[in-house]
């Protein structure tokens, strides 16, 4: 079924997705969960993954858990929303964030991809084409485990981040240690060996040696580090949400 939408028109993919979450809204419409991101209420957060998660998409704007963390934290530890003129930059940019960061940041807010032709710029993060400290913020989640050279992204990302700005790094921490083997290339290998067909490796808790071998100063909060036992439960912060790599010069 999936492969039969993706082989239709972009204008009708649209409009399904349109009735698709009108009927999330009726379905989940209630009180006992609240998007910090949308700001909208749900009997609670609907199912989703390859292996579904119960309790962990917002209905309204399709927020996940990650999301929903990294909102909060936005808000509540870092000075993005102070008023103050600042340059972002935006790695592949999640719906639930990209309007309300525009409006927030106006022309100092830019996104990139290198597949998406809905970002601002073709990028590659492995060679960016801007130059040095041009970033107040850089941010870049869940998108490490797709470059061959993450390495390099990482080196690049501390390049082009002012040295008085924060840059907030996320990739998905599955394992004690990071495994990589480049032997590995066919979509079914890589499922089997990091999880998903089009990652290239699995990160494990180590994972913050690679930000501070690039020259990062690295400190990591949890949801329980942001908001309280009764927060937490409301807004869908579960251990699903992993956590926040804000690193700084």
């Amino acid at each position: 079924m999936r492969v039969v939408v993706e082989k239709l028109p972009e204008w009708i993919k649209k409009l399904l997705r349109k009735f698709r979450n009108i009927v999330r809204v009726l379905l989940y419409r209630g009180k006992g969960r609240l998007c910090p991101v949308c700001g909208e209420s749900s009997r609670r957060f609907c199912h989703f993954g390859v292996v579904p998660r119960e309790d962990a998409q917002c209905a309204h704007c399709g927020s996940l858990e990650r999301h929903r963390l990294l909102w909060v934290f936005l808000q509540n530890k870092t000075d993005l929303f102070d008023g103050k003129a600042k340059k972002m930059l935006h790695v592949a940019p999640e719906h639930c964030f990209k309007q309300k960061l525009e409006e927030q940041l106006g022309g100092g807010y830019l996104t990139a991809d290198l597949l998406n032709p809905c970002a601002t710029v073709k990028m590659d993060v492995t060679d960016i084409q801007y130059v040095d400290q041009t970033f107040d913020v850089v941010y870049c989640s869940h998108v490490l485990e797709h470059v061959l050279d993450d390495k390099k992204a990482i080196r690049e990302f501390f390049r082009v981040l002012k040295n008085d700005g924060w840059a907030i790094l996320l990739v998905p921490i599955i394992s004690e240690q990071t495994f990589e083997d480049s032997s590995i290339i066919e979509p079914q290998e890589r499922l089997e060996a990091f999880g998903h067909h089009d990652h290239v490796r699995r990160y494990g808790l180590d994972y913050i040696d690679r930000l501070q071998e690039a020259g990062f100063v690295v400190n990591c909060y949890k949801a329980g580090d942001i908001v309280d036992d009764k927060e937490a439960v409301e807004m869908g912060l579960t251990a699903a949400s992993g956590e926040i790599y804000y690193c700084t010069k």
